[in-house]
Formats: C-alpha cells, sequence, structure tokens
C-alpha cells in the first residue's frame, strides 16, 4: 500500500483469521480520547453512523507502514500498576491537558504482548501501533502517555526492549484494599481463567476467592518490584495522589506550574465514573475484610507491598 490515509482511524481490535494476523479499525476523526478507559472511548465512536456503516480491516504490515507513511508520536511514559490503585485516576488528569494522547487499557497492545507472534515481528508491530495512537489527530499533540493492563508488568520487559527509552512507573497500594475492591467488583484478570495465561499465575490450587484474589495480587506487587528494582523505576503509593502530580509525577511528566493546575481539573470526580464525586474509602475497605482474607493477604502480598515502600524515591 503505497498511499494509505488513515488519518483519524485508530486500532481497536487485533485478531488472527487462517493464521494471519488482522487489524480492525475505528473513525475517531479529531475527537480526544477523555474516556477513563480506550474501550470505553471505542463503544462510544461504534455509534457513530458513519462507523455502523464502514468498517476497516487490514493485515498487521499495514501498522508499520502507516508508521513510516505518517509517523506518530513516540511514546513518553508507560503507566504500570497493581489495579485499583490511582492509574485511572493519573491517566485522567493527564487527559485533561490538550497536548496529551493519553490511551488507557487498550486491547490490541494487550493482544500483542501476550501473543506469539515471532519476537521482532512482534516488536515491529509494537512500534507501528504506539505510531498509529500518536497521529496527531488534531496537530497540537506532543506527549503520548499509555496506561497498560495490569498484568502486563509481566511483559515489561519485552515493552522495554521495543521502548528502551521510554520511562514508566508502577502505582500500587495496601493489597488489603486492593483485594476487598476485588471481591467487590472483580476485576477481568481477578476471575479465574478470564484472561488466559499470565504473570499472575502460580500453578497452585485455590481454595476460594479471597485466596485465589490474595495471591494474584501478590504476584502483581512482586513482580513490580522486582521490575522496579531491576531498572530502577519509579514506585508511587496510592497514598500519595493527587498531590504527586505536583511533585515528582509532574517531574516524570514533565508538567509546568500551568498544566500542574489543569490536571487538578478532575479531581473530586470518580476517576473510573466521572460523572459521580470521588469518596475515599480506604478505612471502608479495612473494616469489611474478613479474618481469613487478611491472612491470606498477609501471607502472600504484604512482603512485596512492604518493599515497594521501602524503594527510594
Amino acid at each position: 500500500m503505497e498511499d494509505l490515509n488513515l488519518h483519524g482511524w485508530l486500532p481497536i481490535r487485533l485478531w488472527q483469521e487462517a493464521a494471519q494476523w488482522q487489524v480492525d479499525w475505528c473513525w475517531f476523526g479529531d475527537t480526544r480520547l477523555l474516556q477513563p478507559f480506550f474501550g470505553d472511548a471505542v463503544d462510544d465512536a461504534l455509534r457513530l453512523p458513519f462507523n455502523q456503516a464502514f468498517r476497516r480491516q487490514t493485515s498487521l504490515d499495514v501498522l508499520s507502514q502507516w508508521q513510516r507513511q505518517s509517523p506518530g508520536l513516540a511514546p513518553s511514559a508507560f503507566i504500570f500498576h497493581a489495579s485499583r490503585c490511582g492509574s485511572t485516576l493519573i491517566s485522567q488528569m493527564l487527559a485533561q491537558l490538550d497536548d496529551h494522547i493519553v490511551i488507557s487499557e487498550p486491547p490490541p497492545l494487550d493482544t500483542l504482548l501476550r501473543s506469539d507472534l515471532p519476537p521482532a515481528e512482534r516488536c515491529v508491530a509494537l512500534k507501528g501501533l504506539m505510531s498509529a495512537y500518536g497521529q496527531r489527530r488534531r496537530g497540537v499533540e506532543q506527549r503520548l502517555v499509555v496506561k497498560l493492563d495490569a498484568w502486563n508488568i509481566g511483559e515489561l520487559p519485552l515493552l522495554r526492549e521495543c521502548f528502551p527509552d521510554t520511562p514508566w512507573l508502577f502505582l500500587y497500594r495496601d493489597p488489603l484494599e486492593i483485594a476487598v475492591s476485588h471481591l467487590r467488583r472483580p476485576g477481568m484478570h481477578m476471575v479465574p481463567g478470564m484472561i488466559g495465561t499470565s504473570v499472575l499465575d502460580d500453578g497452585l490450587p485455590f481454595s476460594g476467592l479471597e485466596d485465589f484474589i490474595s495471591r494474584r495480587v501478590g504476584r502483581l506487587l512482586a513482580t513490580g518490584l522486582e521490575h522496579c528494582q531491576a531498572f530502577a523505576a519509579m514506585a508511587v503509593n496510592y497514598t500519595e495522589l493527587p498531590g504527586a502530580m505536583t511533585g515528582r509525577l509532574a517531574a516524570f511528566f514533565s508538567l509546568d506550574d500551568e498544566q500542574c493546575r489543569q490536571v487538578f481539573a478532575t479531581v473530586g470526580q470518580h476517576a473510573k465514573q466521572p460523572a459521580q464525586a470521588f469518596v475515599g474509602d480506604s478505612e471502608d475497605k479495612h473494616r469489611e475484610a474478613s479474618a481469613l482474607l487478611r491472612e491470606r493477604v498477609m501471607r502472600w502480598a504484604l512482603g512485596p507491598y512492604e518493599a515497594l515502600k521501602s524503594l527510594p524515591p
């Protein structure tokens, strides 16, 4: 394809058909991505009459062809997290900035990271995918920030091979609070068998959901700790938010004073449900935790949590 015209189109799905990888694209035009998750933005876009009438599907190599024809922004930061610990708050704050593109947990990225593509081919596709997301669709964008799914902490070394110069941070939280949150409303990675093979698997039988969730939270924290130590990355505790966005996170994201003021426009809103006011619930979560959950969290997750807290800032 010599003359691709994918301006305004973004990849929304990757899948295999007859052993060939395909890309499904959706028309966004110059619409900003302000929803808490990329999937929410896709759902909204697919309701447009244009997207209901016209679909665009290509082979995987079109990602790199489009990158060569129209290079997008390289990712300026990756946000990794242990889930339910403030990553959506940070991404929503950054999304307030006109010159930022914020992509939050895009399914095609997870698909590529955990695919069985040969490493070199996968890296080319990842670079093409990021370039597609980094297109300056409004002409003012300067930075691309990507938040990954919680379990993608297992694929961080692979991502660093493709983007060795992109800084990343790891958000974490008191594991009891994370576990209670998932018992209330389980994320897909906290439902047995839902996401397939991942770094969260430990191969051990589990005695119930409290045991299963506690162990997976422990795996998230332990893997995050391992990578923070290996790559000297920034670990950020949930208790530091949102204030850190005027401190060390402002420096991490290269925000100036005016941008720091702008990002706080969303504080007070619930990050995942912007129409609702945010109310802290850490104390409620501790009161709600059963004795069994406390024991399991202490056994499986407390160690890496305390070690993360001890890392240098």
